[in-house]
């Protein structure tokens, strides 16, 4: 890899990527020719080691339009032994073991993403690399150790950035940022909070930083998990093609309401009641209403072994509850140890009668009927469902638990007009999952992963915030999201605030303001908004310089709507990339039948990998995290009238316009919402 180029160095590199691939080629068909038969004791091994060996070669796949390498690092002859290194998604290595691709992840290929010519970390050359249609048909070249070359922007780079997008999201691998590498590089230990205005790509580094972690730790969290939480499906069809693109396939994806769902969710409720129902109170309530359930004995124990009877005291009785209560420990896993703590405790009255019994015994005494009764009466089961049923459903129990915590006008919200006579027969919410969800862990520990990925987290309610972080109490997280986008009623205003809530106080919270999908044009329409909704936080600074990329179309007359959106729709398909309508929920029905009528196939989120229609018809509810080349927005005020109050409008308008990465055209009949009104054709 350390030979000069010759005289064609694009050939040289084409080569090079042939060599690749037929590397990688050949490392495939070493798994695939593994005969597992004389290596496996046993059919459990032998089903372990073919799954492992399967998930390997499904690894090593060769994604023809994915280019397998973009970048070349050309180190000084003093460093790395003046050696070069092509930087891609995987690792590829020929027959003798030698490296004819590093992985993207590896400690020697982070020069590529934070060498500059003020630092160039003993990097005498970086090489990128540009494709069309996974063929290699271009370089370009930084010499950052020559004074005589100037810093400058590059073209691949900025091509790569601004590449029309049709189907799921892309890895970004070939274009991360220095201020997102460092984000994506951080270590497992600790959780990182990353607050990203539109267009800087903290999606993106999220997935990344899962990445580089299953690279850096891959044996531990093989054992312990990874997840990455998005607030709907629709987004997670979205981005579910970034980790196998590099060859990360075993991370989990999910709602929040995924991964709650102990019950089936069939009801609604208003947002008054999703706020209290979300509020970090509710856990206090929960928890008091659970440990209700102890009773504190008041008569003897008397336990029959054989001709001998052992009595155990009321007081003594209740010094072991009382104990059990004050460890605190989930509710559960305390009635599962009481049993043994009286079998104990007739074990030391056989030892004072000089008995000498032994575990056997113990065992033996917590299992008699006896103790089974009385450990019933005392530490009865809850069913956690059951529990927030009648919370829900019985004035009185929830007063006696509420009281001091909630007002009373409070409890009324919560209380279901008529009650529910079977945990089957309610008509669940989504809050009310949460809830019950809380209430299994208080119950029984919730299993920890050791890396959970939460996107959008603005939108999360304080309980749903405790959901996610019961799933990473021994792991770390990644947070992500833009409290400019917080568009519902109990959304966050304070990552702080937010983490502690997850159970992560001292996370790091990074900042990224450097928009590079967003053209500044649009970027800075859109913000306009933000000293009216999220005051006090920075703009985002576009490094897109898209002239002519917003267009502002006001229509003389509302029935002329419809048919001026569908004639920018059909302006907009003449470019390259996908196209996204976006509307007020309410105005999705009558927008879809004027696209019918007009001929025009349309889709809908998350659909965009089942068929060949580049438009896709999205309700603002469901606009937040994707993105298309060209974005046509029907109706500002549309957009606002339909959140409950204004500020959740502005906001939801905010996500709305700045979907667009190449360009935005608005179409209004009606005024502009007069926060956005002013300037640039209006």
């Amino acid at each position: 890899m350390s030979a000069p180029d010759p005289e064609n160095p694009l050939a040289h590199e084409r080569a090079h990527l042939t060599s690749s691939r037929a590397a990688l080629r050949a490392m495939r068909e070493d798994v695939e020719a593994l005969d597992i038969k004389d290596v496996t004791a046993n059919w459990v091994n032998s089903l372990v080691l073919g799954a492992q060996i399967e998930a390997r070669i499904k690894a090593l796949a060769d994604l023809s339009h994915t280019p397998l390498f973009f970048g070349r690092l050309d180190y000084l002859p003093t460093t790395q032994e003046g050696q070069r290194f092509y930087i891609g998604r995987r690792h590829v290595h020929d027959a003798d073991g030698d490296p004819m691709v590093i992985d993207w992840r590896a400690p020697v290929s982070q020069p590529f993403y934070r060498a500059s010519k003020k630092d160039p970390q003993d990097v005498r050359l970086r090489r990128r690399f540009g494709y069309t249609g996974g063929e290699l048909t271009a370089y370009e070249d930084e010499h950052l150790t020559d004074p005589a070359e100037a810093e400058r922007t590059s073209k691949l780079l900025q091509a790569e950035i601004e590449r029309p997008r049709v189907g799921p999201m892309r890895d970004i691998v070939a274009t991360i940022q220095p201020e997102q590498d460092e984000i994506v590089r951080s270590g497992l230990s600790g959780t990182v909070c990353v607050q990203g205005g539109p267009g800087t790509g903290k999606t993106a580094v999220g997935l990344h930083r899962v990445a580089y972690l299953l690279y850096a730790h891959r044996d531990r969290l093989a054992r312990t998990g990874t997840l990455v939480v998005g607030p709907n499906e629709s987004f997670l069809h979205y981005i579910e093609q970034v980790l196998p693109a590099l060859g990360e396939l075993e991370v989990r994806q999910a709602t929040v309401d995924s991964l709650v769902a102990h019950v089936e969710v069939r009801g609604e409720d208003s947002a008054q009641t999703a706020v209290i129902k979300g509020d970090a109170r509710m856990a206090q309530i929960l928890r008091g209403a659970v440990r209700s359930h102890v009773t504190l004995p008041t008569e003897p124990l008397v336990v029959v072994r054989g001709s001998r009877r052992w009595c155990v005291p009321a007081y003594e009785l209740e010094e072991i509850v009382r104990e059990l209560l004050d460890r605190d420990i989930r509710y559960g896993a305390a009635r599962d140890a009481l049993p043994q703590r009286i079998a104990h405790a007739v074990l030391v009255r056989m030892e004072q009668a000089g008995e000498a019994p032994d575990d056997r015994v113990q065992d033996a005494v917590a299992r008699n009927a006896a103790v089974k009764a009385a450990v019933k009466a005392v530490w009865p089961p809850v069913d956690p469902a059951k529990l927030v049923l009648r919370l829900l459903g019985d004035a009185e129990f929830l007063a006696a638990h509420a009281e001091g915590i909630l007002t009373e006008d409070e409890q009324k919200l919560l209380l279901w007009q008529k009650p529910f006579r079977s945990v089957k027969s309610a008509k669940w919410s989504a809050a009310d999952a949460v809830l019950i969800d809380e209430a299994t862990d208080l119950v029984q520990r919730t299993q920890s992963l050791g890396h959970v990925v939460l996107d959008e987290a603005q939108d999360l309610s304080p309980m749903q915030y405790r959901a996610v972080g019961r799933r990473c109490t021994t792991g770390s997280a990644t947070i992500l999201g833009d409290l400019a986008q917080g568009t519902t009623p109990w959304a966050t205003e304070s990552w702080r605030e937010a983490l502690t809530h997850l159970g992560k106080p001292d996370a790091a919270v990074e900042e990224l303001t450097a928009g590079f999908r967003v053209p500044r044009e649009v970027i800075a329409y859109a913000s306009r908004l933000l000293p009216h909704m999220s005051p006090g936080l920075a703009p985002v600074s576009s490094v897109r310089e898209t002239p002519g990329s917003l267009e502002i179309r006001p229509v003389p007359d509302a029935a002329g709507l419809d048919a001026a959106v569908v004639a920018a729709c059909v302006e907009s398909l003449r470019n390259e990339g996908s196209i996204g309508l976006i509307a007020a929920d309410a105005r999705i029905a009558p927008l879809r039948e004027a696209l019918a009528a007009a001929g025009l196939p349309c889709l809908a989120p998350g659909e965009e990998t089942t068929s060949e229609a580049r438009l896709t018809l999205v309700p603002a509810s469901l606009a937040k995290g994707l993105e298309y080349d060209y974005v046509v927005l029907d109706e500002p005020a549309a957009v606002v009238d339909g959140e409950p109050d204004e500020r959740t409008g502005l906001r939801r308008l905010y996500v709305a316009l700045t979907r667009a990465v190449s360009g935005l055209t608005v179409l209004h009949a009606t005024d502009l919402p007069a926060q956005l009104a002013g300037g640039d054709g209006n």
